[in-house]
């Protein structure tokens, strides 16, 4: 039989089912579908691909789905670092955005987003910021998925001038975009403390019509939950239940400060939490007990947020310290293993998006999306447990290739819809511009 592509590995981890690896095994792609995974000797004979790869030294997953991103602010990255959240929003970011926020920025700074997530393993990003509709436009143009949130704040910006405007804008592109197959829309409202009750309301209403979820910072900082607490008597937790929100559709984001209590809640309700381990040490807004919420049995998710607070969308780096942060926390070394830290970066992203049935993993009749971690390097030598290695040992640039739907976007280390030169010269006329 004759397919698309067809790969040989040395190994295989197709996340789903758990805790397996194979060796010696290949995967049969398709019309952009995996329709088989089988060992290489039966592949050979049963299958000619019309491309075929032979990864002797490469271990075959899922490709990383980074379910935090603030795509476009990768052209502040390094811009106003070393300040706690509130003085490095109010006093650096914002007044950048004021200035410069506009369609070409966006989609620049998109597209720098995607070339690095596509360097490093990742093949769908959950995105909050404005003009939702150009990160949309970028993320087809070069073949990434991407889940586009439909951003919600109570306060006038370039994008829109109040709440009604920010989810009737968002309603607009919900309608553009529901036949593209590599992007869905979430409903984005910012954090407890820049949008009211009345606009959450309508958010919630228009979430449960149209089944898509809802994406919020949520207790980033213990700032954020005392100043909730002084203003309305409520922690946000407890506001953002009361108004109906904590249900399988929500993703909170962060979730630094969190009682044992609120913990049973989110579980209780079916919630998912986006763990951001790196943008929470870089801002000191706090830890997330993951290995609580996860023995909780809340789904748990990773992302980067943006690269002005991270500095970088490195999703490798991200499990690793998602990992290692969780035993420092929950003084457990056996909290929070490396196969656990994969799927967060993976089949858990999947659910959390609603995206559980297209990809998280590598399992016949899902989407192609896959990536190659060639584990040759005498970094990741010898090697006992391929998983192991990649999430405690293994670094972004062994990634080799990726694909999206089938589609080839990272060929041996070249990526094959992004003009490189162009783009670096671009994102320099940027940063002359915003450095005055």
């Amino acid at each position: 039989m004759v397919v698309d592509t067809l790969i040989h590995a040395r190994w295989i981890i197709p996340v789903e089912p758990e805790s397996v690896t194979y060796e010696y095994h290949s995967l049969a792609i398709d019309k952009g579908r995996v329709i088989d995974l089988i060992p290489t000797d039966v592949a050979k004979l049963k299958y000619q691909g019309i491309t075929t790869e032979n990864l002797s030294t490469h271990a075959l997953l899922p490709g990383f789905i980074n379910c935090h991103t603030h795509a476009a602010m990768t052209l502040m990255r390094g811009i106003a670092d070393d300040l706690p959240l509130m003085d490095w929003l109010q006093n650096h970011i914002w007044p950048l955005e004021q200035k410069w926020m506009g369609e070409a920025f966006v989609r620049d700074g998109t597209d720098l987003a995607i070339a690095e997530m596509l360097l490093g393993g990742t093949t769908c990003f959950n995105d909050m910021y404005f003009y939702p509709d150009v990160t949309a436009q970028q993320a087809v143009q070069h073949g990434i998925r991407a889940c586009v949130g439909m951003v919600v704040v109570d306060f006038p910006t370039v994008w829109a001038e109040n709440s009604a405007a920010y989810i009737a804008k968002g309603l607009e592109i919900h309608d553009q975009l529901r036949h593209q197959p590599l992007i869905t829309t979430s409903f984005a409202p910012h954090a407890p403390y820049t949008v009211s009750d009345d606009p959450l309301q309508k958010i919630r209403t228009l979430a449960d019509e149209l089944e898509i979820p809802i994406n919020m910072h949520v207790h980033e900082t213990l700032h954020e939950v005392e100043q909730a607490q002084a203003n309305t008597g409520q922690r946000p937790l407890q506001r953002l239940h009361s108004l109906g929100l904590l249900t399988p559709s929500f993703i909170a984001v962060h979730m630094t400060q969190l009682t044992a209590e609120e913990i049973s809640l989110v579980a209780e309700s079916g919630a998912h939490i986006v763990h951001c381990p790196e943008s929470n040490l870089k801002l000191a807004s706090g830890f997330c007990p993951i290995a609580q919420c996860l023995n909780a049995g809340i789904n748990v998710a990773l992302g980067t947020d943006g690269a002005a607070s991270n500095n970088d969308l490195d999703m490798m780096g991200e499990m690793r310290s998602a990992a290692l942060l969780a035993k420092a926390v929950a003084q457990d070394a056996s909290s929070v293993p490396a196969m656990t830290a994969l799927r967060m970066a993976t089949i858990n992203g999947a659910k959390a998006l609603g995206l559980e049935q297209e990809t998280g993993s590598l399992t016949i009749g899902k989407s192609a999306d896959a990536i190659a971690i060639d584990l040759d390097h005498l970094e990741t030598q010898p090697l006992y447990c391929p998983v192991s290695q990649i999430v405690y040992a293994a670094s972004r640039q062994q990634v080799t290739d990726v694909w999206v739907a089938g589609k080839r976007l990272l060929k041996q280390r070249q990526l094959t819809t992004v003009n490189v030169t162009a783009l670096k010269e671009r994102v320099a006329e940027w940063r002359h511009r915003l450095m005055g």
